[in-house]
């Protein structure tokens, strides 16, 4: 796959991820270090996360064929493929439901509620 067009596809992912998901949400997932890559033959977005569910690398890759994303979560147990077809507009919501949030609304909320009270007490350990 061509250097250049490589950069400019995963550019675009990038600017997508970061254009649709709030700040703070990005930030819950504990992002470091976006990287280009090329995954299965596609152009790949990579970056490492620090979640509450999950920690290892999020690869967002544009499938060309179907011209949709894919998502896969790669940490030392494998690779696991978590989404297919997904629009740019749902990066963020599939993401952080499988770093962060998960899927119980209900349960999400009390960690936070728990972590708050441990920062205003200081019993951050």
């Amino acid at each position: 796959m061509d250097k250049e067009y490589l950069l400019e596809v995963v550019g675009i992912i990038k600017s997508q991820l970061l254009g649709t998901t709030p700040i703070n949400t990005i930030m819950s997932w504990g992002v470091s270090g976006f990287i280009a890559t090329n995954f299965k033959e596609m152009p790949t977005l990579m970056f490492h996360v620090s979640g509450r569910l999950f920690t290892g690398f999020v690869m967002v890759a544009l499938n060309e064929g179907a011209d949709y994303y894919e998502i896969f979560l790669r940490n030392e147990d494998g690779i696991r493929h978590l989404a297919t077809d997904v629009c740019f507009e749902d990066f963020g919501r599939l993401i952080d439901i499988a770093v962060e949030r998960g899927e119980n609304p209900s349960e999400y909320e009390a960690f936070c509620q728990e972590q708050w009270k441990k920062l205003l007490t200081g019993n951050l350990s």
